[in-house]
């Protein structure tokens, strides 16, 4: 019976061991490395040109990683090891900064590189992961990872003083309540009842006429309530730039934030 027990637990520790993930074997696909496949191909573009002009102008690499899920590991060993094996940011400066996430266990996390820890301290990092979760319960992954990179890119130009070409335009999903001008529809009422009260305009007359034409301003101002520019051109042109050419060979010291969503 003992010697069934001892062949029944070495089993099941050669099958945990099988199912695990050697996250030292993960090999970088560029700055983004979508290994559960979650991120739409004109988001993953527009992140590749965005982080390339991170690199060249403030000299800091951004990794973004996506895993299917931590295999029952913590995040932040996840993190630390991936950010090590691959070296984010360049050797003797180690600014280099890896985002996580961890689709099925709905977990992110932020490993800063020692360089970076005095421009992107852990209060930051946690604001940054808390920006995503609206758009991650939405599944909106490559909008969550463009909102992080935009807000990591912008912090670390200001503090080096540089300007980053190209910038990273934002594209905002409103909610229906957030994207109603309340200034404008509260002035449309006022102005509606007063021009009912008053009979209409001047010279206008009849046939209930008076409510026809508050109410085609009324109507005009609503109209415009939905995303506010759609019609502006969404996110804009990219170029290409010089593209992902590696990690230098940086080092993390464990500095950084976790969330879930």
């Amino acid at each position: 019976m003992y010697k069934w027990l001892r062949l029944s637990a070495l089993v099941a520790l050669w099958a945990c061991a099988a199912g695990a993930v050697d996250w030292k074997t993960l090999k970088p696909q560029g700055y983004v490395s979508d290994f559960a496949g979650v991120v739409d191909a004109e988001s993953k573009a527009r992140l590749e040109t965005y982080c390339g002009a991170v690199e060249r102008s403030t000299g800091a690499q951004i990794a973004l990683v996506i895993v299917p899920s931590l295999e029952g590991e913590p995040i932040e060993d996840v993190a630390n090891t991936i950010f090590r094996q691959w070296g984010v940011g360049q050797k003797g400066k180690d600014e280099g900064i890896l985002l996580l996430l961890a689709i099925r266990d709905r977990q992110s996390r932020l490993e800063v590189g020692y360089g970076l820890e005095p421009i992107l301290p852990d209060g930051l990092d946690g604001s940054i992961l808390r920006e995503m979760r609206p758009a991650l319960r939405q599944q909106h992954y490559g909008e969550a990872m463009m909102a992080a990179a935009d807000t990591i890119g912008s912090a670390i130009a200001t503090a080096k003083h540089v300007a980053l070409t190209p910038p990273m335009p934002r594209r905002l999903r409103r909610t229906p309540v957030d994207s109603i001008p309340w200034p404008m529809v509260l002035g449309g009422v006022f102005l509606l009842l007063w021009l009912m009260r008053s009979g209409g305009p001047r010279g206008y007359s009849g046939g209930g006429g008076g409510g026809f034409l508050p109410g085609l301003i009324l109507g005009s101002m609503m109209g415009r309530s939905s995303w506010g520019g759609r019609g502006s051109g969404g996110f804009g042109g990219f170029d290409s730039g010089d593209g992902f050419g590696g990690f230098g060979g940086g080092d993390s010291g464990g500095g950084g934030a976790s969330s879930d969503w």
